[in-house]
Order: C-alpha cells, then sequence, then structure tokens
C-alpha cells in the first residue's frame, strides 16, 4: 500500500496497486470512520446523510480494493476486524493531517491563525511553555493549541508522522533525529510516598533505602524487567534488589495506589499534590538527580504561519539572557 496524494477537491489521498492503480478516497475513509465508531451502519448512514445501501456497497468496494475483510457484520451491530482496527488507526491519521493540512491552507490569507498540535510527558516544563502559549494567544488570537500526552515513544511517532508539530522530551532522549530548543528548566527526580511511610521522615532517599520497598517505576525506566537508563546508573548495584511492585504511565494513576497504601513511586518533583495539606510527599533523591529538557521539532519541516511565528516566540523567550 502506498500513499498517494490529489488535489484537495478530489478528496482522495492514499492507493494500493495489486494489479493495477487505484485510488481511496478520503470520502470511503470517512465513511469507513463513521462506522467503525457507531458500531452501526444504519446510525452511520443516518449521520453521514446517505442511504444505507449507498454506505454498505462503498465499505464492501473497499473490502475488495483492500483485499482483506474489516467488518464481522451481526444483526444489529458492526464490528472490526484486525484489519479493521489497523486501517482505523491509519485513517484517523490521515484525517487528522489532512484537517490540518486543510486549516493551515485556509488561514494562509487570513490573520495568523490555525492549529499547532505539540505532545509532552508529564514534566514542569508543561507550566513554563504554558506562559509562553498564553504570550502568543494573546496576541494570535485566532491560534488553537492542541497538547497530547504520552511518553517519548509516543510523542516522537507522531512527530514522525506529522500529527504532532512540536514535542517535549526529557533527557536522556536521543534526539539527533530533530531541530531542538533546550528549555531554561530542569525536572527533579524523587520518591513519591504517603506522609505516614517511614521513609518519609527522610529529608533524601539513597538508593539502599528502597531496596525492599515495593516500588512503582515509569515504564521509560523499566523495561523487559531491567532498569533503563538514568534511573539504572542512579541504583547502581542496589538495583537488582529491587522490588518492584509495578509500572506506570501517568504519575497521577500511580499516585492512586500510593494513597491506597500498596508502596511508593518514583517520579518527577511537581506533579502531584505535595503540600503539607496532601496524604502524599515528596522525597528528592541523593545524590541528586535532575534532567534537561528540550522541544523538538522534524528536521527540515515546513510549518504553518502559526507554527513558525509560535517557534520563534518560543526561541526568543527560552534563548533570552543567552
Amino acid at each position: 500500500m502506498m500513499i498517494c496524494l490529489k488535489s484537495m477537491n478530489t478528496q482522495s489521498i492514499l492507493s494500493h496497486e495489486p494489479e493495477e492503480r487505484r485510488i481511496m478516497e478520503l470520502r470511503v475513509l470517512k465513511y469507513f470512520l463513521s462506522v467503525a465508531r457507531t458500531g452501526s451502519m444504519t446510525a452511520a448512514a443516518h449521520s453521514l446523510h446517505v442511504t444505507q445501501p449507498t454506505l454498505s456497497r462503498q465499505l464492501q468496494d473497499l473490502e475488495y480494493e483492500l483485499g482483506k475483510k474489516l467488518f464481522v457484520r451481526g444483526s444489529h451491530h458492526v464490528s472490526l476486524t484486525r484489519d479493521g482496527m489497523l486501517l482505523r488507526q491509519r485513517a484517523e491519521e490521515i484525517m487528522e493531517i489532512v484537517n490540518q493540512t486543510e486549516a493551515e491552507f485556509y488561514a494562509g490569507s487570513r490573520a495568523v491563525a490555525g492549529d499547532i498540535y505539540i505532545g509532552c510527558g508529564e514534566s514542569q516544563a508543561l507550566s513554563l511553555l504554558a506562559e509562553v502559549i498564553s504570550i502568543f494567544h494573546s496576541d494570535h488570537p485566532q491560534v488553537r493549541f492542541h497538547l497530547h500526552s504520552g511518553n517519548a515513544e509516543d510523542v516522537t511517532e507522531r512527530l514522525n508522522r506529522g500529527i504532532l508539530n512540536f514535542g517535549i522530551l526529557i533527557q536522556p532522549t536521543d534526539i539527533s533525529r530533530y531541530d531542538s530548543l533546550p528549555l531554561p528548566l530542569k525536572d527533579t527526580w524523587g520518591l513519591i510516598l504517603r506522609r505516614d511511610h517511614p521513609l518519609a521522615k527522610r529529608k533524601t532517599i539513597r538508593p539502599a533505602d528502597l531496596a525492599d520497598v515495593p516500588l512503582f517505576l515509569s515504564r521509560q525506566t523499566f523495561r523487559n524487567e531491567k532498569l533503563t537508563g538514568i534511573i539504572a546508573d542512579w541504583f547502581g548495584e542496589w538495583g537488582s534488589s529491587l522490588k518492584v511492585a509495578g509500572t506506570y504511565n501517568l504519575i497521577f494513576n500511580a499516585a492512586l495506589l500510593i494513597r491506597a497504601g500498596m508502596g511508593c513511586a518514583l517520579g518527577l518533583a511537581g506533579l502531584i499534590n505535595a503540600t503539607s495539606q496532601s496524604d502524599l510527599c515528596f522525597r528528592p533523591l541523593s545524590p541528586k538527580l535532575e534532567v534537561g529538557l528540550n522541544i523538538v521539532w522534524k528536521k527540515n519541516r515546513i510549518f504553518s504561519d502559526a507554527a513558525e511565528k509560535f517557534l520563534e516566540r518560543m526561541k526568543e523567550i527560552f534563548t533570552a539572557g543567552k
């Protein structure tokens, strides 16, 4: 299967060529996604303002073109096959890029307007970015910002697909494939625990302190049953004696388990309420473990006017005083 771009008016974007060149129309992709989301030919036909026989025929033609069965058709419900789920993922990505492209061109002849897509993990860096967004939006109120939360792999995948304009990545992450701008902020690693936990009495946490403590770790720091990166370096020989209780993608969810008494978690400062009124607290690691952050974007990417001006503003603010 290959991607084939045509003019926006023809609404065709995807093709494959088993025997002859075929074009998968955007209109048919929209039909497919509507059925996938509603699970009903009748409901999808109603929302699309087409007859059910027309919709059914279009989707049968789509299955024939691809040579794959996309739906499991029941008497009252339609579900996706494995191939159907793959097409849904790709179709949603395609439609998102198409919508971005249309918005960028429609905005080109007006004041600075459009949409900017930013991906980031859980970090205090978002508060710094929020200040820049606020300043920029006050000058360009017709620009909309869309934030996507995810780990480094998720963010870089979306950057590579062109779905995101920018991503915030926590070091150490390989950013050689991207242009980047270091942020004037560092995140601090520490232990998140209940205030009544014995370790809460300590001002800092050393590797030996965690030898027998049920511990929740970020998925980025614990892969294939092994510690990775700077966390592995920080633990050193004590890493082999850890009692890993589980992993998390969002510290908010891990905090619920900690609050329930299931252990402690390694995480970044400032992401949970650790004030004196909270039942949770944060204790920094010793030796101190800090990580820098970068905002990255694809090399040689052509930005919309809105994204280009936002990048200029970030460079202006983040490099001030250097």
